[in-house]
């Protein structure tokens, strides 16, 4: 509704519901419909109630005395043109918007959402003051299960805690962890519905601590913001989220490989020696990262050196140089912090980038690290600072960058930085860190995705490529627990590439069952990067014999899944879906799956039930419904909807694909600059329930920015169709203006077959096939032209 119309409305008593009486202090005194938004003036405020597209609504409380602050650190969607209408009644109005429905109640004031008729939550007390916080509150049904609020090991569900709103490193965390890196204010419901509050200051999530039905968003200041998320789906919805506060960009193509990392490399010699191991024994690596010893010879004293220390690393450009001349990226740690003993520390304090006292002088302090001052993060000057160091060694050949401690990990309340005091911006420190890196990648590097693997960030941090991993987990059956649902949220929040430190990183624990289950976990979680503290080595080639044979397996297949994963993460930039997804995404009204993290979808295809517990034997897998499912390894089926235990093997965890499915696949390699879509498995899980399947393979050269956007990209599609006495593969690609097009040799691998073909044809033309009647596959290799839309048949008899 564009008309611009005020009406008052006479303030009625009316005896409503129970559940509606909720605050009998504030009512509703007139309402202004301003076409882009709706204005709700109430007896202590006023409300802004505005549409960014059809299921996302945000709605602002400013109270009396006070000014809007419009400023958002997380939303970055244009709300669209809607068309909106007003409707009036005695007891209130609603506020139609498509789908959306915004129902406000005159007296006792209460705001609801309604999604195509289906009520979502409203506000209970709506805004009030308690005990020195603001406070948002909202009615929840007494059964609904909630997620979010960034990364916490509690149990997926996790209504019942009450969670600071705090970002704060968990040094060796086991199966509970109730604060961790990422914090974000942020809730998504069972019933298909988020909430963002939009507020950088610290504060609590309350998920109904109190079992009163009520969630409740604390905060020690700033904006009294929230949007509504709604959609059809829990795929929607992640796309409607990530709509609103950006999608993450695809990472260069080397990110999905294995990288080799400890606690930490102390010399060039050291780190050489390493790399020339994965050479010897044939395990992929794509990149190396150097923690604290690349700047220092010691942990503490040196840490905003920020520069090599040229005694142990006396030619860092040639060592790079001579690395990435074996396909094998450099990645630096970095920390915000810059120690007094540092030899930078004169520096920071002449150009004034050191966050301040009340006075205005560097505040300094003492942590684990040494005596010292935090860049401003906030600070232009600062930010030009840390920028050009990050710049000069981007150009000596640093591939990638690390940030740690990034919370920041100490962070004195009396501390002030340009805007606001630390507990106004803590939260959002790591996330403006991260900004400031792609920002300078966008203006002085524009050819080039940068790599940015962070400890700690915000809503909305993925839209710069932020990498974030699950912190300093313990090395132990504990740590590895909680990782699914770790990831498992965090994709759901946005932050789809949270991963783990491979192995587990505290702790001098020698596990090789517990080592080699976590990286069989890792090859189907986002980033596969081992890492510990170097005490017991977390990279494969220096464990013994056995252990090193099983991990090469697992890294293998990760190398060999890249078309697959690399196809997840286009998924990703362009939908903002997760690459770990919950099972209740397949069935989102199975309370039974509500609380489920020990098994998951990677992607839409694969059904992975990681290895948990020692010395297992078996494990109890339940089989969503839509589909029937194929042991990935044995080809062996369960049918969907069943639960079935399954017997577990020391060479790999349980793994399944969906019925009627398309796998693509590469040939092993080194490392991801020997790969190409020139030579490709394409697997085929036939499946006679399935009458018709598709899939799908993003191609690009990997390095290039919005490669997509730009046309640089090639789209394979596959698709199945049965057909009496036939199987047919249909193949098509869908290519970009500058995407070159090539031949390619395909090797189809066709899943339970249950009969010899009779023939196969491709184009009406015979093609020479293997049968394997043991494991009911059917082999066929052939070429595939390029700017063609060929059709593979199968043939049987009658």
């Amino acid at each position: 509704m564009t008309k611009f119309r005020t009406i008052k409305l006479v303030l009625l008593i009316l005896l409503a519901p129970a559940a509606l009486a909720q605050n009998l202090q504030r009512s509703m005194q007139s309402f202004t419909d301003k076409g882009e938004h709706l204005e709700v003036v109430t007896n202590d405020g006023r409300y802004l109630i505005k549409p960014y597209s059809d299921k996302i609504i945000e709605t602002s409380f400013i109270p009396n005395g006070e000014r809007f602050n419009p400023e958002s650190h997380a939303v970055v969607l244009a709300p669209s043109k809607l068309k909106t209408q007003v409707k009036v009644s005695v007891a209130g109005i609603e506020y139609a918007i498509a789908g959306m429905l915004v129902s406000i109640n005159k007296s006792p004031f209460q705001i609801s959402y309604a999604y195509k008729g289906k009520p979502l939550i409203s506000e209970k007390n709506g805004y009030a003051k308690k005990d020195g916080a603001e406070v948002l509150d909202f009615n929840l049904d007494a059964s609904e299960a909630l997620y979010g609020a960034g990364a916490r090991a509690l149990g997926m569900n996790r209504r019942g805690h009450r969670l600071p709103l705090y970002n704060k490193a968990h040094y060796g965390y086991e199966e509970r962890s109730s604060q961790m890196n990422f914090s974000m204010p942020l809730v998504f419901s069972s019933k298909m519905y988020g909430i963002h509050f939009d507020n950088a200051p610290i504060g609590f999530l309350d998920f109904d601590s109190r079992k009163e039905n009520v969630l409740a968003y604390e905060t020690i200041s700033g904006r009294k913001t929230y949007q509504v998320i709604a959609g059809d789906s829990w795929e929607d919805i992640a796309a409607n989220y990530t709509s609103l506060t950006g999608r993450q960009p695809l990472p260069p193509r080397w990110a999905f490989g294995n990288f080799a990392s400890r606690f930490g490399y102390h010399s060039e010699t050291e780190a050489r020696s390493i790399l020339d191991k994965f050479t010897a024994e044939q395990i992929p690596v794509d990149a190396i990262i150097f923690d604290l010893y690349w700047f220092g010879k010691e942990v503490k004293g040196t840490m905003g050196n920020l520069a090599f220390d040229t005694d142990n690393f006396p030619q860092p450009k040639k060592m790079m140089a001579d690395f990435a001349a074996k396909g094998i990226k450099t990645i630096l740690i970095t920390e915000p912090f810059i120690l007094t003993t540092s030899g930078k520390w004169n520096e920071a304090v002449q150009k004034n980038i050191l966050a301040t006292d009340k006075n205005g002088q560097p505040f300094t302090y003492d942590f684990y690290f040494g005596n010292t001052g935090l860049i401003d993060i906030f600070k232009p000057e600062a930010k030009e600072w840390f920028w050009n160091i990050y710049k000069e060694l981007n150009n000596s050949g640093v591939a990638g960058w690390w940030g740690d401690l990034g919370e920041p990990e100490v962070h004195p309340s009396g501390l002030q930085h340009q805007g606001g005091s630390a507990d106004q911006v803590h939260n959002i420190y790591g996330h403006n860190w991260a900004k400031l890196i792609a920002d300078g990648y966008h203006k002085d590097f524009p050819a080039q995705r940068p790599f940015i693997l962070m400890r700690s960030g915000y809503s909305g941090s993925q839209r710069f490529g932020m990498i974030p991993w699950s912190g300093d987990v313990n090395r132990s059956w504990g740590g590895l627990r909680p990782q699914p649902e770790i990831a498992l949220q965090m994709g759901m929040q946005g932050m789809a590439y949270m991963h783990s430190d491979l192995g587990g990183f505290a702790g001098a624990n020698l596990d090789d069952e517990l080592y080699t289950r976590w990286l069989q976990y890792g090859v189907f979680q986002p980033i596969f990067r081992p890492h510990a503290q170097e005490e017991v080595a977390a990279e494969p080639v220096l464990r013994e014999q056995k252990i090193m044979a099983l991990a090469k397996t697992a890294i293998e297949l990760r190398y060999r899944l890249l078309p697959y994963n690399y196809t997840l993460a286009f998924e990703n930039n362009q939908q903002g879906l997760p690459l770990m997804r919950p099972l209740f995404y397949e069935e989102p009204h199975n309370e039974k799956l509500f609380a489920v993290s020990d098994s998951y979808l990677w992607g839409h295809e694969f059904l992975v039930s990681p290895v948990l517990k020692a010395g297992a034997k078996e494990a109890q897998v339940y089989f969503p419904v839509k589909n029937n499912w194929f042991d990935f390894y044995t080809d062996q089926q369960y049918t969907g909807g069943s639960t079935q235990m399954v017997a577990l093997q020391a060479e790999h965890i349980p793994v399944f694909v969906r019925g009627g499915a398309f796998i693509p696949m590469s040939r092993t390699i080194q490392n991801t600059s020997h790969y190409s879509s020139r030579e490709l498995d394409l697997h085929y899980y036939h499946d006679a329930a399935v009458k018709t399947g598709q899939g799908k393979m993003y191609d690009d050269n990997g390095e290039t920015p919005q490669a997509f956007e730009k046309g640089a990209y090639g789209l394979l599609q596959f698709s199945s169709a049965v057909k009496r006495q036939q199987v047919l593969i249909s193949l098509s690609s869908k290519n970009g203006q500058h995407y070159q097009d090539v031949d390619r040799t395909l090797s189809l691998v066709l899943h339970n077959i249950q009969s010899k073909p009779h023939r196969v044809l491709l184009q009406n033309k015979a093609l020479d096939f293997v049968w394997d009647e043991n494991k009911k596959l059917v082999s066929v290799k052939l070429v595939w032209r390029k700017n063609t839309k060929p059709v593979v048949a199968i043939s049987f008899r009658k």
